[in-house]
Formats: structure tokens, sequence, C-alpha cells
């Protein structure tokens, strides 16, 4: 089983990969056009609304609650299960439509209230008005596409919903280079660019959906008994797996009131945090989310502390080196990447310290992913709700205290503390539950893995330069040097991990769990 899954995760983390640098190539093009000042924020502002509820009616609550109850039907009777999923995908359309509706025709409204900041700039205002009501229905696209990725990961067929995004991001790249020399407003063509993806993306799904049995034909009902308890489960879900997007929401709200540039600097800083949390991360609790479903049917709490336990070291030896890099490279990463044209250097040095401010949560955040499927896998979304309002609530407080004196870098400041907050109630309860029980060896894991970080962090700060070197370099010689960094990291981190006894045997599930 723990080969099937790290194959799994493999497959997630590729296609993840793909997507992520699809992103990458997207943000690029995004920065030298729009750069990092009132053009960008209002784009970012307008995708990010959007975005946040594509969370919710997604891969967020929907998809938490969605996946264990046709995980159960599947196991028991197919027809019911297609049942379900014909049931479930009519309320699902119908609920978003209605709520793109509404988004569209309250935009104005929406937009005041989540950048209050923006109220004295109406060409501003005016701007990301049009792009959300553009927008707006990509929601209901992308809920459907989430739903489909549910029905395949369920199914094993984990490749093509881990590949999907990449198509927003092609579409995008599109827009940038195509519509907005045709359009001359970047704002409005990336939103047509966003709403072109939507469709393409749920197009994608059908043949593997066909493939799998699983082709919804929507039927509008609210008898099906699965289907009522998907969104009875997904109420209290909605809060607790967005809490990373409504501090994010919030944090965007106090950024809207800062300097010119300051929403744009936190959103290329945070594109770089995600890449380690979408490609591991994510992929982790892809993977899991079904198989610990399984193991709590079956009623086997060992094999269910076993996987988590198995998935909590991949996220130490993974996670932790992330952590370190991305904080000491967090200029030669802003520098290579984006610092041309419309990027500054400002705007270098201002993403840079809230990337390291974000660098900070990263294991936080994968902890988060990990750690939350082992109460939904249990059907439990009341628990990582009450644990997530704490959360929320702590990213308020230490916000408004961070921001007047840190500006942007506290708000993303802000943001890491409270996942670590997020992330230690929810292992602190799987404990005191008796859920999570450690397996043996944890002890001198971690330590030959802070030993191989220090060995790690030392090998690339020997050899890094200044930040005004890399401000005066060619993109080869940045990127060459960037490359030199990582691969020098890289070797001598799994290098000192080896040399200390970490060998991969040791990362494979113990034979307790014997469910395929």
């Amino acid at each position: 089983m723990s080969k099937k899954l790290l194959k799994s995760t493999a497959v997630v983390s590729l296609m993840t990969l793909l997507s992520r640098i699809s992103g990458l190539v997207r943000d690029v093009v995004m920065a030298n056009i729009l750069g990092a000042g009132s053009l960008s924020d209002t784009f970012f502002v307008a995708f990010r609304i959007p975005n946040f509820l594509r969370r919710i009616f997604g891969e967020g609550a929907f998809s938490q609650a969605f996946i264990p109850v046709f995980s159960e039907l599947t196991e028991r009777n197919t027809e019911e299960a297609r049942r379900f999923v014909n049931a479930t995908t009519g309320v699902l359309a119908v609920a978003t439509l209605l709520l793109s509706t509404l988004g569209i025709v309250f935009a104005p409204e929406i937009v005041v209230l989540f950048t209050p900041g923006f109220a004295d700039e109406p060409l501003k205002v005016a701007h990301t008005v049009e792009a959300l009501r553009i927008m707006f229905p990509y929601l209901f696209c992308i809920s459907l596409v989430a739903m489909s990725a549910g029905i395949l990961n369920t199914t094993n067929r984990f490749a093509v919903p881990a590949a999907t995004p990449v198509i927003l991001n092609l579409c995008m790249i599109l827009a940038l280079l195509v519509l907005v020399p045709l359009l001359q407003d970047a704002t409005k063509a990336l939103a047509i660019g966003v709403l072109i993806a939507g469709v393409v993306q749920l197009l994608f799904q059908l043949p593997s959906l066909r493939a799998a049995g699983y082709l919804p034909r929507p039927v509008l009902t609210l008898k099906n008994a699965s289907t009522h308890r998907v969104f009875t489960l997904m109420l209290p879900a909605i809060f607790s797996v967005s809490v990373a997007q409504i501090n994010t929401i919030i944090n965007t709200i106090l950024a809207s009131f800062l300097a010119a540039g300051s929403i744009s600097w936190l959103y290329y800083s945070e594109r770089l945090m995600e890449f380690p949390v979408a490609v591991f991360g994510i992929a982790l609790a892809t993977v899991v989310l079904p198989s610990l479903s399984k193991e709590h049917k079956s009623g086997s709490a060992e094999g269910f502390a076993t996987m988590l336990d198995w998935a909590l070291r991949w996220v130490i030896l993974i996670a932790t080196p992330a952590t370190f890099a991305l904080y000491v490279l967090a200029t030669p990463l802003l520098t290579t990447i984006f610092q041309y044209n419309q990027f500054t250097i400002e705007s270098v040095q201002m993403s840079a310290l809230s990337l390291q401010a974000y660098a900070v949560g990263v294991s936080g955040f994968i902890f988060v992913k990990v750690l939350a499927p082992g109460f939904f896998a249990r059907q439990d979304t009341k628990t990582p709700m009450k644990i997530a309002i704490v959360s929320v609530l702590s990213n308020v407080v230490l916000s408004l205290s961070l921001v007047g004196t840190y500006k942007h870098t506290g708000l993303a400041l802000a943001i890491s503390l409270a996942a670590w907050v997020n992330a230690s109630l929810l292992f602190s309860v799987l404990w005191w539950r008796g859920i999570y029980r450690p397996q043996s060896g944890w002890l001198g894991f971690i330590l030959r893995v802070g030993l191989a970080v220090t060995v790690m962090v030392v090998a690339i700060q020997a050899l890094n330069s200044a930040p005004e070197v890399w401000y005066a370099r060619d993109l080869l010689t940045r990127f060459a040097h960037l490359v030199l960094l990582v691969g020098v990291g890289a070797v001598s981190y799994f290098a000192t991990l080896f040399l200390t006894g970490v060998r991969p045997r040791q990362l494979l599930l113990a034979p307790t769990s014997t469910k395929p």
C-alpha cells in the first residue's frame, strides 16, 4: 500500500509541478507586462474573490465533504453512487449558477467590501468591478471541475485532475500575449482568459469521467440522502478548509489601505510560497484523504493512525528544507524570475520581505493539508471548523498588531503564524482523542532532518551573493547561479540524511495497514 500511495503522490506531484511551472511562466509574463502597482492590484483583487469562492464550492469544503461519502458509496453500490453523482451535480450547478449571477449583479458592493481602501479611487474600483463581472461565471465551471476531480481521485485517476490547472495558466498567458494588445486593457483581457479557461477545464474532465463510468447526468433533487449529507457536512467545512483563503482576504482588505503595489508584492511572494505547498502538500493530501476514508470505513484505527504517521514524516522531510530554502533564497528567486521590464528592484525588495515572512508558515500550511483529512475522512467537519475560527481570529489579531509597523510583511507573517496555530490545534485534538499515535523513531528522525537542513543552509549561504550582485546580473547568469544554489542545497541535504542513516525503506508505510 505504501508504494501505491507513494506512486499516486508522485503522479499528483508531477502533474502539480507542471501546473506550477506553467503558473510561474504566467506570473513572469504578468509581472513583465503589469509590474507591481495599481494595475496589477486591480486584477489580483478581482481574481481573488471568485477564487476564494472556488475554494469553498470547489476543491475546498465541497471536496472534503464529497469524497468520503462518494468513497463509501462506490464500495457499497455502484448504481447508488451514480445516482448520488447525478443529484449532487444538479444541486451544485444550480447553487453556483445562482451565486455567480448574484456576484455579477452586486459586483460593485463586493469590490468595496473586499477592498475598502479603493473607495477613494473610482477608476480603480470601476476596472475591478468590470473584471469581476467577467470572471464570476468561472465559479460555476470550476466548481463542477472540482467535483469531477473528487470522482476521479476516488477512483484512483489522479493525473487528469492534477494537470487541469495547466489549462488556466495557458489561457491566461494567451490572454496576456494576444488579448492585451487587442483590447488595450490588461485587466479585462485577463478576466476573459480566466472565463475561457473555466469552460475548457470543465470539458477536459468529461472523457475521464466517462471512462470511470461516472459521467454526470444532472438531476435537480433534494431527496437524495447522500447528497443531503454532503451539503450538511460541507457547511462547517466551509470555514475550516478555507481558513487560508479567509486569512488572505482579510489581509487583502488591510493591504488595500497600504501603498500601491502592496497587494501585488503579497501576491508574487505568496505564489512562490505556494509552490512547495501545492507540489507536495496538496498532492499528499489528495492521495491521503480517500485512503484514510477507506481505513476509517474498515474500522482499522491502527491503520488510520499509521497512515497519518507516514504522511507526517513526509511533511517533515520535504517541508522543512523548503521552509529554510525559501527564506535564504528569497531575493535570488524573485530577482531571477521576475525582475525584468515593469518589475523593479523595489518590487523585488518588498516581495522578498513578504516571501521570507510567508516561508515561516510553509510547514504549517502543509501540516494543515495533511492533518485536516484526519477529521474529514471520519466525516467530522465540525472540529476543524472550530479550530479554523481560532486560526482566523489569531490572524486578525496578529495582522492588526503587525501591519502598522511592518506593513505588508506583517500581514504575510500573520498568515504564517495563524497557519501554525491551525496545525498545532489539529494535531493536538487528534492526539488527545487517540486518533493519532506516533510510531517509534520520531526523535532520531527529527534530529537527522534538523542536521541536514543546517548543513543545507550553510552550503547555500557559503555560495550566495549580496542582493546588489543579483540585481546587476543578466538573466543567464542569474539562472545559472540559482540552479547552482538549489543543486548544492539539495545534494547537501539528502547526502547528510543518507550519511546519518535515513533510508528510503524507513519512509514506507508500516505493514499494520492492509487495505489496498
